[in-house]
This record gives structure tokens, sequence and C-alpha cells, in this order.
């Protein structure tokens, strides 16, 4: 059990904590939400012992392992799975007393301390460590790359798969999705579900929350209130709170209107696929939601280009990718993506899937022209207005200068008004505007790169995982912000909630390919498994056929490789056979929702002289639909047929 027994506590001249109290029992996995600097990383403090609270009692049950995320990480020269594994102290020191009782050649000594790192499942650590790397992102040949070899977002991923390699009674996580993708974050999440422990954590992240969390902690005007349920309950709850409340009954009200233009707006793209359903109802629940955060000091939005083109901009037979560094091998080539043919049109709201490191940052890299194609051509239209963030947009602040100053050298003669009211919607209110960004924390920088972005009033928004260092309140702002935005919306984002208010169609990136990807987040979940589901059969066979190898005669490796490969060879037309079918599908599907479309249309049914066409319609409602059924089959028999193929590769 964890109890705060009214618990006060301040930091510097700020109470974070006045008469504050709190129970958690065992096996509870609660949220900690509230906006930045409300002391949720001070609540980790206290039960780390870090912390002494001024006045109160902060109370464990006895015996509980605290596994804890460190904010920073060295960059060491050791092999980032052997930095997993150091996670687990007693195993370690278990195994360095092995080494000295081989050393001093001890044999009982040396009994004893196997069976204790059999009791601490030490035997199974390494495959342990490796599957958690792995599960976040790592490919298996990274696994004994030195950490330093590693940036600062995937050093904190190795931090990651180490806290939870520790053995522990209680987690406490501080904002672990900041820098993982969408397929590590699913991962994630999967994990915790089925961790057995207390788990506190801190996230802004509303589906991770409502995935994995059974109580909500919220930081409420320096209280702690606990809440029963998920994220979403505990944001229904607090609206029926603060809807009792008189005094925020007329923002809550506006608040409501704006939400239901919203919906208004985006209701007749409704029939035009199903993340466009989806879209809908995640933005009929967008007022509930609104009343919950209706006290929240970001409301801002993002003016749209006076001017635009039709197209925005073309792709054509593009090859993105990066030059080798200079020094190496002339003509060397990483190339990422391949004849990739796109058209942005104005109005396109797209969300990029695809896993980690298959080009969706390239992607928007060389959509900006940030980064020169290989080649192809990159054809902007003539009033191509970009807007672009990405992490490295907060880099290149400048820490001396304020927001003030910052909008200032955008736009010299601005009304200094006009630029403190726009700042004061991005949460820069009043002398917050003229402080200075070095002593901002990594949310407050997010916040104003962001603001010089809708500055500069875009027609086509290149957003690369903007919610990083954002709370819930500015999370929520930015999408009622480009739920409104009259331009084009490319989004990549591990933010599920973000990109199903949002975006209106999703574009896979993957196999150095970019395709729209006919579906929701629910169907990408699936495709990662299938996809996961594959590639482990293609490691079994690989093993089994290595196994065979080895087990073989020396004379018989040969006849063994040699069947293997004509194994191989007789899959691959199987594939393509597969592939091709697949691909017909999502051309045919395409054209049956443009001729069902057509007939919702009630006057087709109506008007007599549109007789002739109502049959034709019909007519090859009916030829799509005979030719959906066929290609469905050509693929289910391949499907079949590849797979006892496999079957029969890995025996």
């Amino acid at each position: 059990m964890i109890a705060l027994r009214q618990v006060f506590l301040q930091r510097g001249t700020q109470a974070l904590l006045e008469g504050a109290d709190l129970t958690l029992h065992a096996g509870h996995k609660a949220g900690i939400v509230g906006p930045n600097g409300a002391g949720k990383s001070s609540l980790f403090k206290l039960l780390l012992g870090e912390l002494a609270p001024d006045r109160g009692e902060v109370e464990m049950s006895g015996g509980q392992r605290i596994a804890h995320m460190a904010q920073e990480v060295e960059a060491l020269d050791r092999a980032i799975v052997d930095y997993v594994l150091d996670g687990d102290r007693e195993l370690r020191e278990t195994e360095a007393a092995l080494a000295a009782a081989r050393e001093s050649d001890h044999a009982h000594r040396e009994a004893e301390l196997h069976g204790a790192i059999e009791a601490l499942d030490g035997y199974s650590a390494p495959a342990r460590a490796a599957q958690l790397l792995v599960g976040l992102g790592f490919a298996q040949a990274d696994l004994v790359r030195p950490l330093s070899d590693f940036s600062g977002g995937w050093r904190m991923r190795v931090n990651l798969a180490r806290t939870l390699f520790m053995p522990s009674d209680v987690l406490l996580l501080d904002e672990p999705t900041n820098h993982l993708d969408l397929d590590a974050l699913l991962w994630l999440e999967q994990w915790l579900m089925r961790y057995p422990g207390t788990l506190l954590l801190i996230s802004h992240d509303r589906d991770f929350l409502d995935a994995v969390c059974d109580h909500i902690v919220h930081f409420d005007r320096q209280t702690l209130v606990l809440y029963r349920g998920n994220y979403s309950t505990f944001e229904r709850t607090r609206a029926e709170k603060l809807a009792l409340q008189q005094a925020e009954a007329i923002k809550q009200q506006a608040r409501r209107e704006e939400i239901e233009r919203f919906v208004a707006r985006f209701r007749y793209q409704a029939n035009k696929a199903r993340q466009a359903q989806s879209r809908l109802k995640m933005l009929e629940r967008m007022g509930d939601i609104a009343m919950a955060h209706a006290d929240s000091p970001f409301h801002f939005t993002i003016p749209a280009a006076d001017k635009t083109s039709h197209p925005l901009l073309v792709l054509d037979e593009a090859r993105l990718g990066y030059c080798e560094k200079a020094g190496s091998e002339p003509g060397g080539e990483i190339v990422q993506l391949d004849d990739v043919k796109l058209t942005l049109l104005p109005g396109q709201r797209i969300g990029l899937l695809g896993p980690n490191g298959a080009g969706k940052s390239t992607l928007i890299k060389s959509l900006t022209g940030e980064l020169a194609l290989l080649a192809g051509k990159r054809v902007p239209g003539e009033h191509l207005a970009i807007g672009y963030f990405a992490q490295h947009q907060l880099e290149g602040l400048d820490l001396a200068s304020t927001p003030f100053m910052h909008v200032q050298r955008l736009s010299p003669t601005a009304a200094d008004l006009d630029i403190r009211k726009f700042l004061g919607g991005f949460g820069f209110q009043g002398d917050d505007a003229f402080g200075e960004v070095g002593r901002f924390s990594g949310g407050e920088k997010a916040r104003l790169a962001l603001a010089l972005v809708a500055w500069q009033k875009p027609n086509l928004l290149l957003l690369d995982e903007p919610t990083n260092h954002l709370d819930l309140e500015m999370r929520e702002a930015l999408t009622e912000a480009l739920a409104a935005f009259e331009g084009t919306v490319i989004i990549v984002s591990h933010d599920r909630h973000l990109l199903r208010a949002t975006v209106d169609e999703f574009w896979r990136v993957a196999d150095h390919r970019v395709e729209p990807f006919d579906g929701d987040l629910e169907d990408y979940r699936a495709w990662l498994k299938a996809r996961l589901e594959g590639e482990r059969r293609e490691a079994r066979a690989e093993k089994g056929e290595r196994q065979a190898e080895s087990a073989a005669p020396r004379e018989d490796r040969k006849a063994t490789r040699r069947a293997a490969a004509e194994l191989r060879e007789k899959l691959r037309p199987l594939k393509k056979s597969r592939d091709r079918a697949e691909q017909a599908m999502e051309k045919v599907q395409a054209q049956l929702v443009e001729v069902e479309e057509a007939l919702g249309d009630a006057e087709l049914y109506t008007d007599a002289a549109r007789k002739e066409e109502l049959t034709a319609t019909l007519a090859r409602q009916g030829e799509l639909k005979s030719r959906l059924d066929d290609l469905e089959a050509e693929w289910l028999a391949a499907e079949e047929e590849l797979e006892a193929m496999e079957a029969e590769l890995s025996g």
C-alpha cells in the first residue's frame, strides 16, 4: 500500500501540495495527471525518499522493490543488452560471486550460487533483456552495440528497457512514451497491462492512460484527487463536477458550441472511409472532453494562408534517403523510400503510419525540401506555404531571447498587443511572454515552437511528433486547433487521440513504399501483429534450416541447402501472386467506394432523366463486388498455399 496523509510540500516559493491525501493499494495501475509544474515528478521523489514532505506522512508497505526510470543516461561504452542486464543488481552481484568462487575453486559455494541464479531466473535473463530491447524498436544487431553509439532518444529507450527489466513490486514511469514511435508504444502498452505490480504512470497520452490505468490521480489546486477508472472516465466525472460550478457554465457552453461546429464541418465526410467514421465519433465525444478542459490556459487557432495552390506539392518517381557521409566510398546512398508518387491537395488531412525506421521522418523532411531527393522530382505549388514542426525545432530556438522577440523577428511590423494576445493562447501570458527561453522546460519550448509555426500562416502543416513534452491540456488545445485548421495536414504521431480527431486518411510507410492505408488505427494494430508473426515465421524457418545443416553429415549439407533454396524459389511466385491480388483488391475497393458514394445521391433515384445513369451505376457496383470476391478468393488461395509451403520449409 502507498499512502500520503495530510502532506504539505513546497519547492522554492511554490506550494505543490497542501494537506494532500492519497491511498493506492497493491496492484493498482494509477495514471498521474495535472498541468506541467503541478508536482507530478515531485510526487515520485517523495515515494523514492529523495524528498521529504514539509508536513504530513508518506507511508509505503515494507519490503517493496521500486523500479524508477532515470531521466538522464550516460553515453557508456557498454553493450546495451549488458546495460539492461545491469538493472538486476542482485543477479549481477550473484554472477560476480559465482565468478569469484570459480576463481578460488570453491566447488560447494559455486553449486550454491548456481542455485541462487536459477532462483533469480538468471539463466533466462539475456533472452528477457533482448526481448525488451527488440520490443522497444532495436534490431538484433543493435544489442551488442555500445550505448554511446545511440542518440539521446534511443538511449532513453534503453533506459526504459532497463527499468522494465528490474525486479519490482512498484514501477514508477515518468513520460515513458516521449521517445517512442507508435509501434514501440503499442508494445509497451501491452507489457504494462500484463505487469503484476503497482504502477504509477505520468503520461500526457490519453489513449495510453485509457489502455493501461484503472485509477487516475489528479493534481487539482494543490490537492490529490483519486478517480476510479481510466482517463476517459476521469474526464467524464470531472466534467460533471465542473458543470455543477456556475462560474464555469458560460465558458463550457462556448467550448461545446465550438466542438459542435467541428462535428458539423466534418459530418459530410463520414461516408468517405472507415477512418472518417472513427473521427466523427471522436469529435462527437469532444463535447464532454471540452467540458473537462474548460479551465485550460491554452486556447488558440492556426490560421491558414490566404492563398493556396492546386496541387500544393507533388513528388514524382522520387527516391528518398541520404547520401553517405563525406570520406566514404563514392556513390553510396541509403535509400529509405523508392518510387514515391504523391500529390498533396488543399484540405487533405493525412496520418503517417509505419514501423520504426521505415522512413516517416524522411518523407516529412523530403516534403519540406530540407532533405534533397536522391532521384525524381519535387514540384511545389506557386503559393505553397509550409509550416514544419519537428523536435530539432526546439534546438533552433534562441535561448537568450524571449517568446515575444521570436515572434517579433518573424513580423517586425506586428502590433505588440497582437503578439502578446497570440502568445497568451499558447500559455505565455503576462510576463511569461518576456521570459528567457533558456530557462524554459521542454514543454514550454515545444509550445513556443508550435506558436512560431502557427504565426506564419501555412497552408501545409507537416508535424513530426508534435505532442512530445506537451501536457494533456496543451495536447487537447492542439487537437482542437488542428481540427479547425483549413489547410492541409500531415502528421507523424504516437498520440492516437490526436490522430483520430484530426486526420481523415492514413498512409502506410513500410517496405520502402508509401501507400494509402484503407483502415483505422485498430486495423493498423492488426497489420503490425500479422507482420510481426510473419517475421517470426521467417526467423524460425531460417533457424530450422541452420539446425538441419549443422545436424546433417557434411556431405548432406549441400543437398539440404539446395532443397531449401528450391523451396524458397517456389515461395517467390506465390508471394508475388498474393501481393498482386492484395494490390488489386485495394484498387477495386477504392472504385467501389466511389460508386457507392454516387449511389448515395437521392436524386439519382427520383430524376427520370438519370434512369440510365442509375442502371449503369448499379451494374458497375455489381461488377466491382464480383471482381472483389474473385480477388479475395485468389488472395486467400495464395495465402493458404504460401503458409503450407512455409510450414514445409520450417519443418
